[in-house]
């Protein structure tokens, strides 16, 4: 590793596993001191364990917003800055029209799009100049996809925040990014619901779909991240990369 962020202080939401957790540990192996945010101490505990050096837990959920609050003043107490933001955590039922009622559907959106406004807005304050913000997307918020409506809308709404708030963070010299993953293997269609049948199905679909020929691996995303979390990224601003596999930039053609 080059030590790319050397001495940098990192908070990531979702920080226990899938991309949340690959980043953690890329951030730690260039260097960063890296504090995660997971809902219980068991995730915390067992999270921190596998970052190894430089890194912190705190327990709370984006969704709850209290908990959230506290956990930037534990950060304020331990570090009083950060130097990279990275609000991974997020949710992705199917959400079929007919089906979605208010409850399911206000779940989806305080934990994708509030979840990340507050993150930004609660480590606002801690931030450093030229601190960089990474908000976690999907290239799923370009496309029409039956029965994710409420997920894909919602990140659509993450989208738009990289570019809203990049005046706010423009003022105190830092900058915010999408980092927008195509089908990644993450437990996040186990999370919400399927069967591990149906996760390799869908996996596999993908795979037969995307030019990549694959779905992508955490680790991939999370050197994404590490590049928006450094300074080689420093002349970005407001911007979406996606790292779909190719997903939302070609469309194969379909087998005879």
């Amino acid at each position: 590793m080059s030590n790319r962020l050397a001495n940098k202080v990192a908070f990531i939401t979702g920080g226990n596993s899938g991309i949340g957790l690959a980043t953690a540990k890329a951030f730690a192996a260039e260097g960063a001191n890296v504090v995660i945010l997971a809902r219980t101490q068991a995730k915390v505990d067992q999270a921190v364990a596998q970052i190894g050096k430089n890194a912190m837990g705190v327990v709370g959920d984006v969704a709850d917003l209290p908990s959230l609050r506290k956990a930037f003043e534990q950060v304020k107490n331990v570090y009083g800055r950060l130097d990279i933001v990275f609000a991974n955590a997020g949710v992705a039922p199917a959400t079929p029209l007919i089906e979605t009622g208010a409850e399911q559907l206000d779940r989806v959106f305080d934990v994708n799009f509030k979840g990340a406004f507050f993150t930004v807005q609660y480590a606002l304050p801690l931030l450093a100049p030229e601190a960089s913000v990474v908000l976690v997307g999907s290239c799923i918020s370009e496309m029409g996809t039956a029965g994710y409506s409420a997920y894909a809308a919602s990140k659509a709404a993450v989208r738009s925040l990289a570019r809203t708030l990049t005046p706010d963070l423009y003022e105190i010299g830092a900058r915010i990014n999408v980092l927008s993953p195509g089908p990644i293997d993450t437990p996040a269609l186990s999370n919400g619901g399927l069967t591990d049948e149906q996760v390799q199905a869908t996996n596999e679909a993908f795979g037969n779909m995307l030019p990549a020929g694959r779905v992508g691996q955490p680790e991939e995303m999370a050197a994404v991240a590490v590049f928006l979390a450094s300074s080689e990224s420093s002349f970005m601003r407001g911007a979406d990369v996606q790292a779909d596999g190719g997903m939302n930039q070609i469309r194969l053609p379909r087998a005879s």
